[in-house]
């Protein structure tokens, strides 16, 4: 009996010890659209914590993960709610706009961030036919002016990174502007940092008369459509991987006309506060 006790004792004890020493899985948080999740990927790899499969696209998914090492669960996420599950996860991976929409510095507060690669610039973007429009290049004159340059850095300080290379005075030489008097321009966008940076723009067409009439939208999905169905003139929300990819599922005739700026995308941490959990636990 004392035998059978010692032995029931002895694999109680290992049970409990091999619980003890159980790594707790570390889940990271990625965006479940099409190019961002791909975008929170190569940021991953580049950070040594996967490795996607060679050839790996912009389009690439957690399906094209050849090696994990480090065992990390993802979870995919709508992108707009990342910052509100953030507490929840260890890590979530957030475009720069949802991040300082919600309070988040990406500049200080990211454990990790992409370089600001133009090939992810946020876009003006009108229906295919109306490229060529006055209002048109009048928005995009004043979206590459130079104090919209001045103000993205004064106003963000590195977390939005201005995409164009010789700003002008917001004015296009070849525009009749008087034509143009007294006209309203409608423009879909996003909170932050697009409606802030529209609202400098709307500043430099009222000297000449032109309204800008700014639409928020809170998704990813509306400012296209509004934009296709021709409620909406143009909108500014999205890079052209995006834009591509919506027009390919849904059929949609949108076309960029414009580079504005580059919302770097970060990794940061929910219940985790360094990439050291992550690189312990393989330990």
């Amino acid at each position: 009996m004392k035998k059978l006790f010692i032995t029931l004792l002895t694999i109680t004890l290992l049970l409990l010890s091999t619980g003890c020493n159980k790594k707790q899985q570390i889940t990271i948080a990625i965006p479940n659209d099409t190019t961002n999740e791909a975008r929170a990927l190569l940021l991953l790899q580049n950070l040594g914590l996967i490795t996607l499969k060679e050839g790996a696209s912009i389009l690439a998914t957690i399906n094209d993960i050849v090696d994990n090492p480090y065992d990390i669960k993802f979870n995919e996420v709508e992108a707009a709610q990342l910052p509100n599950i953030l507490q929840d996860v260890d890590y979530a991976v957030i475009n720069s706009n949802y991040a300082i929409s919600a309070g988040i510095n990406p500049v200080n507060d990211s454990l990790g961030i992409e370089g600001g690669s133009s090939f992810y610039a946020n876009i003006l973007a009108v229906k295919k036919g109306n490229e060529n429009l006055p209002e048109v290049k009048a928005l995009i004159a004043a979206l590459q002016s130079q104090k919209v340059v001045d103000f993205i850095l004064e106003q963000y300080g590195g977390s939005v990174v201005s995409a164009v290379d010789n700003p002008g005075d917001g004015y296009d030489p070849t525009i009749d502007y008087v034509a143009l008097e007294g006209k309203t321009v409608s423009v879909a966008c996003s909170p932050t940092p697009h409606a802030e940076i529209l609202a400098i723009v709307k500043e430099i067409l009222a000297q000449v008369g032109i309204t800008v009439d700014i639409q928020e939208y809170t998704d990813y999905v509306v400012p296209n459509n509004v934009v296709e169905d021709g409620t909406v003139l143009a909108n500014y929300f999205q890079h052209l991987p995006y834009l591509d990819d919506f027009n390919k599922e849904n059929g949609t005739h949108i076309v960029s006309v414009a580079a504005i700026h580059v919302e770097p995308l970060g990794i940061y941490g929910g219940k985790q506060t360094s990439l050291d959990a992550i690189y312990d636990s393989n330990k």
